[in-house]
């Protein structure tokens, strides 16, 4: 028997997908089920096939973000090696780079500051980037204080160079972010100033 076109449906990983899209050009606002089902050339009648209403969509894309941007950047890190700067920088380019990734992030940080489910996701979500920068940084660096400081101030980088917009001097920004990674992820040096005091 010959496969009908139309009967096909939309898988509900498409519908999370294009969500996803639309949050991250939109913020949550933008993601309307009329909308994504013009989008994806559908009825929204397939929609509600795998969601019970928008809310239930809204908390599989939060799922979906979480498990790319945490889980599967994590245990990619882990599986492609490397010391522990070449990790950290492998999450950074993995999470804060590109098109992909990095539009959600930014949209779901935004929604945070509005929705207090969200921002609990955001935290935790967080948390996790946090413990995996002081993994990695406690490796070379074994003052706990010096750890968690370098850890926000990479995590900072990382964030807030998207919101940044000053000139660096003639230097480029990624001339600069490079500089500033080799200061936040080098072994700690001990001045002279630091050590015991000269008798």
């Amino acid at each position: 028997m010959e496969h009908v076109v139309g009967a096909t449906r939309t898988p509900r990983d498409t519908w999370i997908e294009e969500g996803l899209r639309a949050l991250a050009a939109g913020g949550p606002d933008g993601v309307r089920v009329e909308a994504l089902a013009r989008k994806l050339n559908v009825t929204k009648g397939g929609f509600y096939g795998f969601f019970a209403d928008r809310d239930a969509l809204l908390e599989a894309m939060l799922d979906a973000w979480e498990r790319e941007s945490v889980d599967e950047v994590i245990d990619r890190v882990e599986s492609e090696g490397g010391d522990p700067k070449t990790k950290i920088h492998r999450a950074g380019v993995l999470t804060f780079s590109g098109d992909r990734l990095l539009p959600i992030d930014l949209a779901i940080r935004d929604w945070a500051r509005r929705d207090e489910a969200v921002a609990a996701r955001l935290r935790r979500v967080d948390n996790r980037r946090m413990a995996l920068l002081r993994e990695m940084i406690g490796t070379f660096c074994s003052d706990a204080d010096e750890v968690e400081a370098r850890s926000l101030l990479a995590f900072c980088v990382a964030i807030g160079e998207h919101f940044l917009a000053a000139d660096h001097g003639g230097r480029s920004r990624a001339q600069v972010i490079a500089r500033a990674a080799d200061l936040l992820l080098s072994r700690p040096t001990r001045s002279p100033s630091t050590g015991p005091a000269a008798t």
